[in-house]
């Protein structure tokens, strides 16, 4: 199959444009765009960026969420070469204002729910010279379809290359500030590209396929996603936000075939009353992955939904998914294989090392390192950590602990970091911390995932009170609420009369989660 169209997001669009012109790209809530038509309007994106004085390899933001204007400025700005970098509309202000700002942004498109927030932040947002809101009623601010229609459909100028980056999806830095992780037009196309030549049957798609992009965009899971369906030049049908009774309806009447979800959002659809009562024949795939899945909800999920089931394990730098555990290996047996995350993924290489970097034995465990067309090009302004993650021979360290068993699958025993995973959300302890650290009660605190029914896992804080002060929770929530996303709160606190250290001072985190995690066989949940 010829997949030289795959070389660039747009060379794929234009592609399309031109084999299915009349058939749907994008739906949103009841707006149905063509492949021509999303063409044509992505170039007067591009036109409208450089009217307003966007170069190739600037960056501008988008904060809301999702929508299939949101596809337009991503792909409308990788026409003409500039970066799209999504936040999450549940960001506090802070952190949509430190994340504008690193980026660099010179734009910021905005969705209605965070409208408020942002025209507080422009004060202090300098580089930034237009707000655009992407539905309109701002005072000041263009609507989006003004400011794009504004503009001619020519095509830019532009070529753009296969390593020009084209995203940056922010993620939680273990030194408390996120990180901007540079993805390419390579990175996002050659999944799709090896998988047409030599995937195996559940990576393939068909003209007839519709997926649902019900994760958010401002990560991997969403944006990914929904950039994968319209380059095999299939239909994406856009949710607003995750909503378990609409994901019904979307699966129901609009035929849905292929759909990615969190194990924490699985099981809210499966905990809706009518999720017994839906029909599902037509959905062929259901993807998972972002956290561990629990046995008894992976079960359940193949019983209701009655479809093929693929785990897929990847992060934010490596484009998504480069290890999948595909449907054929999954059973409502409970045997070893279904608590593998799977095998490498075709042009994707895998490895475990020992502390040395060498290879370890099948059985043994260390860090999963990964060398695939799909690892970022680096971290943003950030070379020192860059040259950490990636090695001269292109393997990117995942921070993951795990182990190999002898057929080639992949076993996620722990994580090297101290990541907590809540709901398919990327959680650091030290951005927690850093939140709480300043509040006048608390004298030191460290931060941790405990085990948790619904969302895989809840993020606790361990305080020690300053002398005197006397203990209170809903106070100390209350400081971090203001500072941090709502998500990233602490669901509890337990306050302790110390922390325990080594010697030289450092936290022994691990003797803090110890008791939490005590009679299970894996570290994560």
């Amino acid at each position: 199959m010829e997949t030289e169209y795959l070389a660039t997001l747009p060379s794929a669009i234009r592609h399309f444009a031109r084999e299915r012109a009349g058939a749907i790209a994008y739906a949103f809530e009841g707006r149905e765009t063509t492949f021509a038509d999303f063409d044509r309007h992505t170039d007067r994106v591009a036109q409208a960026l450089l009217a307003d004085g966007v170069k190739a390899g600037d960056r501008i933001a988008y904060v809301g969420k999702n929508s299939d204007h949101y596809f337009e400025l991503f792909f409308g700005a990788a026409k003409m070469g500039a970066v799209i970098a999504p936040v999450s509309w549940r960001l506090a202000g802070p952190e949509i204002q430190y994340i504008v700002s690193h980026c660099d942004a010179t734009l910021v498109f905005v969705g209605p729910e965070s409208s408020a927030s942002v025209r507080n932040l422009l004060p202090a947002l300098p580089l930034v010279r237009r707000a655009v809101a992407m539905e309109g009623g701002e005072p000041d601010w263009p609507a989006y379809t003004e400011w794009r229609d504004a503009c001619p459909d020519t095509p830019p100028a532009h070529e753009a290359k296969p390593a020009d980056v084209v995203l940056q999806l922010y993620t939680s830095g273990t030194t408390g500030r996120p990180k901007g992780v540079m993805l390419m037009h390579r990175n996002l196309t050659s999944g799709t590209e090896i998988s047409m030549r030599e995937g195996a049957d559940w990576s393939q798609w068909n003209d007839e396929d519709v997926s649902l992009v019900a994760m958010p965009v401002a990560h991997i899971g969403g944006s990914g996603w929904g950039v994968r369906g319209v380059l095999v030049g299939c239909k994406g049908v856009v949710a607003r936000e995750f909503d378990p009774g609409k994901v019904l309806d979307y699966i129901e009447h609009d035929r849905i075939s292929k759909l990615f979800m969190v194990p924490a959002a699985m099981q809210i659809v499966l905990r809706d009353p009518r999720a017994r009562q839906v029909d599902y024949s037509r959905l062929k795939h259901m993807l998972y992955g972002s956290s561990p899945i629990p046995a008894a909800l992976l079960r359940e999920g193949m019983a209701v939904f009655g479809c093929g089931f693929v785990q897929q394990y990847g992060m934010t730098e490596t484009t998504g998914t480069i290890v999948a555990l595909p449907p054929e290996d999954h059973t409502p047996a409970d045997v070893p294989r279904m608590r593998a995350a799977g095998k490498a993924m075709p042009g994707s290489e895998v490895a475990v090392v020992g502390p040395d970097g060498q290879r370890l034995a099948a059985g043994e465990v260390g860090e999963v390192v990964i060398r695939s067309p799909q690892n970022m090009a680096g971290y943003w302004k950030q070379e020192e950590e860059t040259a950490r993650t990636i090695d001269a021979d292109g393997w990117l360290r995942s921070g993951d602990a795990g182990y190999m068993d002898a057929d080639g699958y992949l076993y996620i025993h722990d994580r090297v970091k101290d990541m907590i995973i809540s709901g398919g959300e990327n959680i650091y302890p030290a951005e927690v911390e850093s939140a709480i650290y300043g509040h006048p009660a608390v004298a030191d605190v460290a931060v941790i995932g405990v085990p948790d029914e619904r969302w895989g896992e809840a993020v606790k804080a361990m305080v020690v009170l300053r002398p005197g002060v006397a203990a209170d929770a809903d106070s100390i929530l209350g400081w971090a609420r203001e500072r941090i996303a709502g998500f990233k709160v602490p669901k509890s606190i337990d306050f302790i009369d110390a922390m325990p250290r080594n010697p030289s001072g450092k936290l022994l985190r691990r003797a803090l989660r110890e008791p939490y995690w005590t009679g299970r066989t894996r570290q994560v949940n």
